[in-house]
């Protein structure tokens, strides 16, 4: 009988997004067993939670994992973790509710995270910055069609190797960073987070949206992608300190930075 899983440390804040539930690309099982394991103050669900989109247009695809991640999300909230849901342009239909106070969550348009270090943190989905980062038109449309294919052999490799015992990795990701166009498109949606931030006069931004994570410091400001549940199954956190974490579905940091006063000590 294997020992059971250890609760993940206590975060202060967690923000997670792109889970796509009702989406057939959505590792839900994974996502369940993360958010079963999460202690936090706060979660933000930063877009695309629930695929309204593909739910209307595709064929629905909701499993029991699915229904295990509303459960996980029902135990954080009565366990006293206060959810902020901000919805992003595959569950734009929840915006007509922001402001509101839901007795579950809190349901905005944008939110302006305070880490326990001061610095002020814009948390939005990111479709907001499509105007400036998209080609539209036919080159578009070809790849949006080659993204869902990658995802399906995504699926499929990974489903082969749990067989195997070995560990999740990101087919689409690997190819992803081999593509000159998609590397110019993340780094003009990049610039466009930290431009809106900048006009703001705040330290950062979190977002989702593109399917990338990432935690990096440019220029003085924080740019915090919590990457997504469909490639890179992974979760920002923020530790009782201010300092950042990037993790993996198993809870494990691929990134940090350090506390406001660290960086000043260090500069």
């Amino acid at each position: 009988m294997s020992a059971p899983a250890l609760l993940l440390p206590h975060r202060r804040a967690v923000f997670i997004s792109d889970t796509h539930l009702g989406a057939r690309h959505c590792h839900a099982a994974e996502l369940a067993r993360f958010l079963s394991l999460l202690r936090c103050e706060r979660l933000y669900l930063v877009g695309d939670i629930v695929d309204l989109w593909w739910l209307a247009h595709k064929r629905a695809s909701w499993e029991q994992a699915h229904n295990e991640v509303i459960e996980a999300l029902h135990a954080l909230r009565r366990a006293g973790t206060e959810i902020v849901y901000i919805p992003g342009n595959h569950d734009a239909p929840l915006r007509r509710t922001c402001g509101l106070m839901l007795p579950a969550m809190q349901v905005r348009r944008r939110a302006i995270h305070v880490t326990a270090d001061g610095r002020r943190l814009l948390v939005v989905h990111g479709d907001d910055y499509d105007g400036i980062t998209h080609f539209g038109g036919l080159q578009e449309r070809f790849g949006d069609w080659l993204y869902y294919r990658i995802l399906t052999g995504n699926r499929l490799l990974n489903a082969l190797r749990r067989r195997l015992g070995l560990r999740y990795w990101s087919l689409s990701e690997f190819l992803k960073r081999r593509s000159a166009a998609a590397e110019r498109y993340i780094e003009r949606f990049v610039q466009a987070g930290l431009a809106d931030v900048r006009r703001r006069g705040l330290d950062g931004i979190v977002c989702g949206h593109i399917h990338r994570a990432a935690l990096v410091e440019r220029d003085g400001l924080v740019y915090a992608n919590d990457g997504d549940w469909v490639e890179s199954l992974t979760a920002l956190a923020e530790d009782q300190d201010g300092s950042l974490r990037l993790l993996d579905h198993a809870g494990r940091s691929l990134a940090w930075l350090p506390p406001r006063a660290s960086l000043a000590q260090a500069a």
